[in-house]
C-alpha cells in the first residue's frame, strides 16, 4: 500500500495487523479522488480511518488539514506512524473514538469539513447508515463531498437528511464507492 499521487506519491504506508482493517486499494483510491476533485485548501474528515490511507491520500493532494478517526487504538498507532513517517503530523489530527462520539465532540468544537470520506466496516453500514447522515451534516461545509465505500455486493447506502445535489455510484472489484455532493445544508 501506497500514497498514489501528490507531494508524496510512492510512500509506502503500513496498515494495522490483523483482519480488523481492509485498508483501501491503490486504484479505487485513485478513482475516489479522480471522482472528488482538487482538494486545496480542504479539511478533511477521515471517519472509520483504519490505516489512514484515504486521509493521508488527500494530504498528499493538497487538502489543508485531516482529522482521521477510529475507535482502535492500534489502528490508531498505525495512523500516528504513517503521519509520522510522511512528515504530515503538523496538518493532521488523530481521534481515538466510535464514530458517534467522535462526530458528537467535533460538532461541540465547531469543527467543518469539505469532504468527509467514510469507510465503515462493511457489515456495519447496513445498520448506521440511517443515523450517519444526520450525525455528519453539521460538520459539512456548503458544497461538501460525501465519499462512502461499501461492499460491492450491497445497494449502495442511502445516507438519511443529506441534501444531495449529486450522486455517483460506482464498483471497483468487491468495493463499491458512492460520491455525494451536498447542496444547500440549510
Amino acid at each position: 500500500m501506497r500514497i498514489v499521487a501528490g507531494t508524496h506519491r510512492g510512500h509506502p504506508l503500513k496498515a494495522p495487523r490483523g483482519r480488523a482493517t481492509r485498508p483501501t486499494a491503490d486504484n479505487v483510491r485513485e478513482a475516489i479522488f479522480n471522482l472528488v476533485g482538487p482538494l486545496e485548501p480542504t479539511a478533511v474528515l477521515d471517519l472509520f480511518a483504519g490505516s489512514g490511507a484515504l486521509g493521508l491520500e488527500a494530504l498528499s493532494r493538497g487538502a489543508s488539514h485531516a482529522t482521521l478517526v477510529d475507535r482502535s487504538p492500534r489502528a490508531a498507532a498505525t495512523i500516528q506512524g504513517n503521519l509520522l513517517a510522511l512528515g504530515l503530523e503538523d496538518r493532521a489530527r488523530v481521534v481515538v473514538a466510535d464514530w458517534r462520539r467522535a462526530l458528537a465532540a467535533e460538532r461541540a468544537g465547531g469543527h467543518v469539513y469539505g469532504v468527509a470520506m467514510l469507510d465503515p466496516p462493511y457489515r456495519l453500514l447496513p445498520r448506521i447508515a440511517e443515523s450517519l447522515g444526520p450525525a455528519l451534516l453539521p460538520l459539512l461545509a456548503p458544497g461538501a463531498v460525501v465519499v462512502v465505500e461499501h461492499d460491492a455486493a450491497d445497494p449502495p447506502p442511502a445516507l438519511e437528511d443529506l441534501p444531495a445535489s449529486g450522486r455517483v455510484d460506482r464498483v471497483y472489484g468487491n468495493t463499491g464507492v458512492s460520491v455525494i455532493r451536498i447542496g444547500a445544508t440549510a
